[in-house]
């Protein structure tokens, strides 16, 4: 089950909501009414989630200049670890 709140709502129920994860429920954060992060048992993987081939921002072509010098091929190596 994943449910949507806003960041006002995780501020004020996060003692509900972590129990509520660790029972296995899942949570989409809206921060300014766009989608942000996801909360969800931390015994769940990546792979669980979203297989990293569809994962939107892997591979992605790079948008700016990274101020620590690395490439995004350097940037996917370290959140990836391919």
């Amino acid at each position: 089950m994943n449910d949507t709140i806003n960041a006002k709502e995780l501020r004020a129920l996060l003692p509900k909501l972590v129990e509520r994860v660790r029972k296995g429920a899942r949570f989409t954060v809206l921060y300014r009414s766009r989608p942000a992060f996801r909360i969800v048992p931390v015994d769940e993987t990546p792979e669980k989630l979203c297989p990293l081939e569809e994962d939107p921002i892997y591979k992605m072509k790079g948008v700016g200049k990274s101020k620590d010098g690395l490439s995004s091929k350097d940037h996917d190596k370290v959140l990836y670890g391919k």
